[in-house]
């Protein structure tokens, strides 16, 4: 009976493991840890497989600034940024084939969390050209490309949750691509997605096709909602000031309320009878921005089942110090209702907020991957001499903060994957 004694011992660890690592502990409340950042060396240095093993991460989101500050900077892209120069290949083409390794190298690093979970957790995204956002042709096409280049399945392919970036969710969902929509901050545009993804899976299960390996998460952006409408409560004084740092929060539990009364519903059942899992919320720009407020508070008031937080470095580590892992997201949902009403009374229009920072959103990531490419380019003239020094991991994770408007492998040998086709 060796093998029952080493699975109570496993456990045992485990669970001292949640004791002293809240970040491990989060796990118990239903949420998953992702880290929003990546680079070659986290990816080939070692750093990324510890963050797996001793802290529960559970996956990885990118995004063009990270890859721009960590490919323009540092000697790790150089050897093979060389052979494709050699070769004559473009900045996208170049900037295409280093992003889908690091990718590819750490969809490896969580495989095995993506076989333990059967498919649920362990996964990498890799974004679209912010350039396509209006263009859902376009996005379908690349968001195909990514998914072949990358072949693994724990890949997640990142689109924007605009009205074009929703078509294409909804294609690339319906051929069986795994997507990670993103840029969502408005009730009414997290419950677009919501709907698309479970009519891809009702198209896909009408036509006998695999459902229950077709994964997505809806990035739903926190902090950013309060760095804008926190100016506008300071403008009008008085009792606005009571609803400032509030108001993001509030706005996460109200769309994490409507994700449970869509996928515990019936439509959604009859998906999940036939092996479907809901398309998580995935609370996105967690990282707190303002100085007065707790720099851990995005993650524990937004504790609870079948969601999951990507954190920035300095947020991982804020919350392995002193964050407290326990279920708050379904706490003082009518409290947060009252919140939107108040706003809503003093003149404020949330609606029309959220719209702003999703143009903004848009517009800043399309700066950002021009930026990246020229990036590339300037890549081209530091190898010809220019002498390059590695940028620090927390300057790369602020650039990716500060590029949003202000208003924000070794040890380990995969199975075999399976070729990525549409009947997956």
């Amino acid at each position: 009976m060796a093998g029952t004694t080493n699975v109570a011992t496993g456990n045992a660890v485990a669970a001292a493991d949640a004791r002293q690592n809240p970040l491990v502990a989060l796990a118990a409340e239903g949420q998953s840890i992702w880290l929003d950042y990546i680079t070659r060396d986290l990816v080939r240095g070692g750093e990324l497989k510890r963050l797996i093993e001793e802290d529960g991460l559970r996956g990885l989101t990118s995004n063009p600034t990270i890859f721009e500050k960590a490919i323009g900077a540092g000697d790790a892209y150089d050897a093979q940024i060389k052979g494709l120069v050699a070769q004559d290949k473009s900045a996208l083409d170049i900037f295409e084939t280093v992003a889908a390794t690091d990718v590819r190298e750490a969809c490896d690093l969580f495989l095995p969390v993506y076989e333990q979970t059967e498919g649920r957790d362990g996964f990498v995204s890799l974004e679209v050209s912010p350039l396509l956002a209006h263009d859902a042709d376009a996005t379908i096409e690349e968001g195909r490309r990514l998914w072949q280049a990358v072949d693994r399945p724990n890949l997640l392919i990142k689109v924007p949750g605009t009205a074009a970036g929703v078509a294409a969710v909804r294609a690339l969902l319906r051929e069986g691509i795994s997507v990670n929509v993103t840029l969502l901050f408005s009730l009414e545009s997290h419950e677009r997605v919501m709907w698309a993804y479970i009519e891809a899976l009702e198209e896909r299960a009408q036509a006998g096709e695999a459902i229950d390996r077709v994964a997505s998460v809806a990035s739903f952006f926190v902090s950013r909602v309060d760095t804008l409408i926190d100016k506008q409560l300071a403008e009008r004084g008085g009792e606005a000031g009571d609803l400032q740092g509030k108001v993001a929060i509030a706005n996460a539990k109200l769309a994490y309320a409507r994700f449970q009364e869509i996928f515990g519903g019936e439509r959604f059942g009859a998906l999940a009878a036939r092996g479907a899992r809901p398309q998580r919320p995935l609370w996105a720009s967690t990282g707190t921005k303002n100085s007065a407020y707790s720099d851990v508070v995005y993650v524990e008031s937004l504790i609870g089942p079948d969601t999951v937080n990507t954190l920035p470095v300095a947020t991982l580590d804020a919350f392995r110090d002193h964050g407290v892992a326990r279920r708050t997201i379904d706490e003082g949902v009518d409290d947060a209702r009252a919140v939107m009403e108040r706003l809503r009374q003093m003149g404020i229009d949330i609606d029309a907020a959220t719209r702003q920072l999703e143009q903004e959103g848009v517009a800043l990531f399309a700066k950002s991957f021009e930026d990246l490419l020229a990036g590339v380019e300037s890549k081209r003239e530091a190898l010809a001499g220019e002498q390059v020094h590695p940028d620090d991991p927390q300057d790369i994770q602020r650039a990716s903060e500060e590029s949003f408007p202000a208003s924000d492998p070794p040890g380990y040998t995969p199975a075999a994957a399976p070729k990525q086709n549409g009947a997956q």
